[in-house]
């Protein structure tokens, strides 16, 4: 009976977007819908048990898309293990996105950008503050507010030159001597990431 029921349910749940195109993510109301057409079809199709919560019911609303541009920005600068800003109004933040530097403003059109190793510039007046990510995702919406998401970050005013001037040679010195690709890769994986360190130190 339960085979199928998730199918059934989102056959007969689903509705689709006026004009035959899809909203993205970062475009959704800003108040979450009740999933009235996912609880009335689960009811009808198993009555005795009750329908079981969405990802929607655990989610704050977003605030709503401003009808002007506002003069600040909203950033959360989050890892896996701590929470670097909170709802932070800033002027401006650079992100290091693998298709290039990337600024973003308060207005700014709604995308998501990959993040390679480098710097997050995050600029409040004359104040700017900088750390080094290894890599994460940025989630710019259309009300302003930017989600950055990194595995790794460290303000760049804690990176010891030294350990990575020593740790790029040691690096550059693997990948010259590797003789399997997987040697290779891991060495580039160094190279690369330390190559970002020193340009952040030096740039």
């Amino acid at each position: 009976m339960f085979r199928y029921a998730a199918t059934r349910l989102l056959n007969r749940s689903a509705s689709p977007v006026a004009g035959g195109s899809r909203r993205f993510s970062t475009d959704l109301a800003s108040a979450p819908s009740a999933d009235e057409a996912f609880v009335s079809a689960w009811r009808r199709t198993v009555p005795n048990i009750d329908p079981p919560k969405t990802p929607l019911s655990f989610m704050q609303p977003r605030p709503p898309t401003p009808s002007s541009i506002p003069s600040k920005l909203k950033i959360n600068f989050v890892l896996p293990y701590a929470s670097e800003f909170s709802n932070k109004e800033v002027d401006m933040v650079i992100v290091p996105a693998t298709t290039g530097q990337m600024g973003i403003l308060p207005g700014h059109v709604a995308t998501i950008a990959e993040l390679k190793p480098g710097v997050v510039s995050v600029h409040e007046g004359n104040d700017v503050k900088k750390y080094f990510v290894s890599s994460g995702f940025a989630f710019v919406h259309s009300n302003s507010i930017a989600d950055i998401m990194a595995i790794e970050a460290i303000p760049v005013e804690q990176i010891d030159p030294s350990a990575v001037q020593k740790g790029l040679a040691e690096f550059t010195q693997k990948l010259n001597s590797a003789s399997t690709d997987l040697q290779k890769a891991e060495a580039q994986i160094g190279v690369d990431v330390l190559s970002a360190l020193n340009s952040a130190l030096t740039g």
